[in-house]
């Protein structure tokens, strides 16, 4: 079952989704200042998200939807491309290290 999100009527819909990629990172968490409030009132209402720039990063950013820039599909297709090389290059490494723990433990 997929977890889902309600979002209240009366508020707007998000532009960016959990666990998107932009030019600032990726969305982590989001969270709204509705109308009316003390937060809306000092900061702007709208829709807020913690990003973090990469996931080997431990920084975190709090932006507001219009600071926020989605990549280029071209961008997208470059960063996932550049991961899935990275992961496989890392199975290639883990397939290695069994094959030479099998041929030992035959060997023993």
């Amino acid at each position: 079952m997929q977890p889902t999100i309600s979002i209240p009527q009366h508020w707007p819909y998000p532009r960016f989704n959990l666990e998107q990629r932009t030019q600032q990172g990726i969305i982590l968490g989001l969270y709204y200042y509705p109308n009316g409030t003390e937060l809306a009132e000092q900061f702007d209402e709208g829709w807020r998200y913690v990003l973090m720039p990469n996931k080997n990063s431990d920084e975190i950013s709090y932006l507001q939807e219009n600071q926020i820039q989605p990549l280029s599909p071209q961008e997208l297709f470059t960063q996932i491309t550049a991961e899935i090389d990275f992961y496989q290059q890392q199975i290639s490494i883990l397939n290695r290290q069994l094959t030479v723990l099998t041929q030992g433990a035959n060997n023993g």
